[in-house]
């Protein structure tokens, strides 16, 4: 009886993270705190997107949360919310074609 093969480590699908300007950065720059609005929230926002809109991965970044699902924070250059409407219109169109 052989046992069932198991897949070879997969660490090189998380390489891409290893390369981003955001590591080194403090994740509240990404991330909100609890109760963060209005004017602060925006600017920090904005400093993440910059931050973000310099890096070598975004897209790998950026296809990665689209992907998975990420509900908080910046990734890719995107909000939250700019990643529920990206998802949304996946979803539209993937039910106009179906």
């Amino acid at each position: 009886m052989s046992l069932p093969e198991l897949p070879g480590p997969n660490a090189d699908i998380w390489d891409w993270q290893r390369l981003g300007t955001c590591r080194g950065e403090a994740s509240s720059v990404f991330f909100h705190p609890d109760g963060e609005r209005g004017n602060a929230r925006l600017r920090r926002e904005q400093r993440a997107k910059e931050l973000c809109h310099s890096c070598p991965v975004l897209a790998q970044c950026r296809e990665h949360a689209l992907r998975v699902g990420e509900p908080y924070g910046i990734w890719g250059g995107l909000g939250e919310a700019e990643r529920a409407m990206i998802l949304k219109g996946r979803g539209r169109r993937g039910n106009l074609a179906g």
